[in-house]
């Protein structure tokens, strides 16, 4: 095999695959075991990185970190230089990621993250991901013809932000075809016609009557359909592809010196606060820290599905359904209907997900971490056993707990922080009432030729959240009130609020002179009046393999 650091070869979290290549995990999306891919070690940063780091642009980074988890036999370095600058030419600001603080007081900051194509974070990764399918398949195919050629067929589920985010990234690709699941009626309509109103021939979209939980346990059962995966190559857009942690990591650096900038500090102390769902955003964090980025704190945010906020705090992660009226919250029309399955929706329902995908990543790393054997190979077997066993508990007992030192390793990196919807509500009119026009956007570089981009989320000086990135406020301003006033709170902005109009409508419509239309931006004009295409299903994983498997057959003939 071509020689690959540790950090370079991938093994899943539940022990049964390993020695995998980058290009391996990125095509393959799950392991066979049904397991998540990690990296064999988390590579530790170069002895100069904060002095020779603290200038570079955020491409400049995203080749740095990358080229710690891929190698250059694998893809050239000039030619990964090459993926990150097409992946982020397309957004609107020249930092990508650029920082505003709220409350100069406070030291409070929001990391916005909607810049790209789609207006949400997950832009950043997944114009990565679409451009390595690309690479990579135009590299197996070169000097192929017809049925010889390979295809990929990218599955995934999304809550809102995934399904927009991974069309734009793979729309028109060559030997690409992508379908995304999203759960009928429960996502902004502008999310939806994001994603419906995109008539490529390679993009499929299904409705699916049910919810995202139903929709991610459709893609897993596919994956792990042997009938399917004898005759298509499946990938992952969803984050369990480990693609899409790793481009997030560049956020964290690159905000991180952002503030070192602004501050004049070589070494400020720094809490990120993330919104979390699926756990993927706020592992990105985990990863950049464990690599040595200084953090005092990871603080993980939810809404009233609060399965990671009870774990850190009782050790236990279990689902504990609430059913009937209790369900009930949130505003049908910004995708938020109570459903019987036990997840609560809410004003943001990008993150009313049951079940956190990527925290199956952390327990490997923690369950490593406390694992009293001493020879490596056998800590990762032991790991992988233990993250079996737990997800097998989850799947047949609703849950599962875990000893007091693995919570005790969780503990040292994370806090968490649980929003309602009225606590949301009440975040989005306190940051619109009380940031004034001296709230300052900054990209941290002061040589005068870097040009601050317009974020589109204020109204006359005013700064307007998004529900998610307020429940990212609420819990900062919770954590501000503990620590030193020294610390620094960087809390991560999710999304563009006009993909959330109602929710923001709701807390702002008694705000003197406030109109919505004054931050639309202009690609979501009309966009709800075009021609969709979407085809409705039920929530069996059988039905939804059917549609995969006629639509892939109908598309490659088109291409013969």
């Amino acid at each position: 095999m071509t020689p690959h650091s540790p950090s370079q070869r991938y093994l899943s979290t539940r022990g049964g695959s390993y020695d995998f290549s980058f290009e391996d995990v990125v095509l393959k999306g799950l392991a066979n075991d049904g397991g998540l891919f990690i990296p064999e070690e988390i590579p530790s940063l170069p002895s100069d990185w904060q002095t020779r780091w603290r200038e570079y642009s955020f491409q400049e980074l995203a080749f740095e970190i990358f080229s710690l988890y891929i190698s250059k036999e694998e893809i050239p370095r000039d030619d990964l230089k090459d993926i990150i600058r097409k992946s982020y030419d397309t957004f609107r600001a020249k930092d990508i990621s650029p920082i505003i603080t709220l409350d100069e007081s406070k030291n409070l900051h929001m990391l916005e993250l909607f810049h790209g194509p789609t207006f949400a974070f997950k832009d950043v990764a997944l114009q990565f991901l679409g451009n390595l399918f690309e690479y990579f398949l135009f590299r197996r195919n070169k000097g192929k013809d017809g049925t010889g050629r390979e295809h990929l067929t990218v599955i995934g589920a999304t809550s809102g932000d995934t399904g927009s985010a991974a069309i734009y990234g793979l729309r028109g690709k060559k030997d690409v075809s992508v379908f995304i699941m999203h759960p009928k009626g429960k996502v902004s309509p502008i999310q939806e016609a994001q994603m419906t109103t995109v008539l490529d021939a390679n993009v499929h979209n299904l409705a699916v009557e049910g919810t995202f939980d139903d929709c991610q346990d459709i893609v897993k059962a596919l994956f792990a359909d042997p009938e399917i995966n004898k005759t298509h190559r499946l990938a992952a857009v969803n984050s369990i592809n480990w693609a899409r942690i790793l481009a997030q990591i560049t956020y964290y650096f690159h905000s991180y010196f952002s503030l070192c900038r602004q501050t004049n500090s070589s070494n400020p102390i720094v809490r990120f606060v993330v919104p979390t769902g699926n756990f993927g955003d706020i592992l990105a964090g985990y990863f950049a820290t464990r690599m040595g980025l200084p953090s005092d704190k990871l603080i993980i945010a939810t809404n009233e599905n609060d399965i990671l906020h009870r774990f850190w705090k009782t050790g236990y992660y279990e689902k504990k359904p609430v059913h009937g009226v209790e369900a009930e919250g949130g505003f049908a029309e910004d995708g938020a209907k109570a459903h019987p399955s036990g997840v609560r929706e809410t004003l943001a329902p990008a993150m009313d997900i049951l079940v956190s995908s990527n925290f199956e990543r952390l327990l490997w790393f923690l369950a490593y971490r406390t694992c009293r054997t001493e020879e490596t190979n056998r800590r990762r077997m032991e790991a992988g056993e233990k993250v079996q066993k737990w997800l097998s508990e989850l799947k047949s007992e609703g849950g599962f707990g875990v000893s007091k030192e693995i919570l005790a390793a969780a503990k040292e990196d994370f806090e968490s922080e649980r929003v309602s919807d009225d606590q949301t509500i009440q975040t989005i009119k306190d940051t619109y009432s009380q940031t004034l026009p001296t709230a300052k956007q900054h990209n941290g570089h002061t040589n005068g030729d870097s040009k601050p981009a317009t974020t589109g989320t204020e109204h006359e000086g005013h700064y307007i959240l998004d529900p998610h990135s307020a429940i990212g406020i609420a819990a900062s301003l919770r954590s501000i009130g503990r620590v030193p006033a020294s610390t620094h709170h960087i809390s991560l902005a999710t999304a563009h609020p006009a993909k959330f109009s109602h929710a923001v409508e709701l807390a702002l419509k008694d705000a003197p002179g406030f109109s919505f239309e004054t931050v639309l931006p202009e690609q979501f004009v009309g966009l709800e009046k075009m021609e969709k295409r979407v085809t409705g299903c039920k929530a069996e994983w059988k039905d939804v393999r059917e549609i995969v498997v006629r639509e892939v057959e109908e598309e490659r003939k088109g291409e013969r």
